[in-house]
């Protein structure tokens, strides 16, 4: 398969899952600060801002095909990778009601690619001074909730994935830094779970995420190295380990 040509001069980056959403936030804000972004995702970027950003699609439920992009993607220099993709599920209901395929797709996008994805890109990453992997997480992570079991699962399995292998790591390999919203963020994801009139004046925005991302890339972050850092409606963002976040759960409709 043939990528996108990429900028001969400007640093690489790689974002699984930036099409929309928070990995589109970071995306943006890793080509604003003058990284070579591509994206690898269902979907094509589109609106403002995706003249900046290289594509190539990628399908995380076809397992093989996903390897060879991401093999791809990896092929030469390497110096921040964002893991976005995630599958939320059709809606919150309870254990029982959730069908085996929306478990296997939640288990094949929100763990199996991140492993696809660290497995092809932290060999490249290694190779950097400050070679960075940031993975998105989600405060289900503390507080599983009712009516959301498969996502709650993988995307802790994630995180845990994530932390062990920045211990792995350790202060000479790539940096690992998590980072999660302090509260919902409206993205193409969510509004399709949500009635057409729904008010989303209080959540937050994936430009949020734009000052991290921005800062991880262009200042030395290496005492981030192994944290989980949460991002909230002002773009600030603060250690779970300081301050755990709020849950967003409620009652599984009847």
């Amino acid at each position: 398969m043939t990528l996108p040509q990429q900028s001969p001069a400007a640093r690489r980056a790689l974002v699984v899952g930036g099409s929309t959403g928070i990995g589109r936030g970071v995306a943006a804000a890793w080509a604003r600060a003058g990284l070579d972004v591509l994206v690898l995702s269902r979907n094509k970027p589109a609106g403002e801002g995706a003249d900046l950003l290289r594509w190539f699609p990628l399908d995380l439920t076809d397992a093989e095909a996903a390897r060879a992009a991401l093999a791809d993607a990896a092929a030469g220099p390497l110096h921040a990778v964002c893991y976005s993709a995630v599958s939320y599920g059709t809606r919150r209901a309870p254990f029982g009601e959730v069908e085996e395929a929306e478990w296997r797709r939640q288990v094949d996008v929100n763990l199996h690619g991140l492993w696809l994805t660290l497995a092809a890109t932290l060999p490249v990453l290694r190779g950097e001074p400050a070679g960075l992997f940031l993975g998105i997480s989600s405060e289900v992570v503390y507080n599983a909730g009712p009516g959301r079991s498969g996502y709650a699962a993988t995307k802790a399995a994630g995180s845990a994935l994530l932390d062990s292998v920045a211990q792995e790591e350790g202060p000479d390999g790539a940096r690992v830094v998590q980072a999660l919203p302090a509260g919902m963020v409206d993205t193409p994801g969510i509004r399709r779970r949500r009635p057409t009139d729904f008010d989303y004046d209080s959540y937050m925005r994936p430009e949020h995420f734009g000052a991290l991302a921005h800062a991880l890339v262009t200042t030395d972050a290496a005492g981030h190295h192994g944290d989980s850092l949460v991002v909230d409606e002002g773009g600030q963002w603060r250690s779970v380990r300081d301050t755990r976040p709020v849950s967003q759960s409620r009652g599984v409709p009847a």
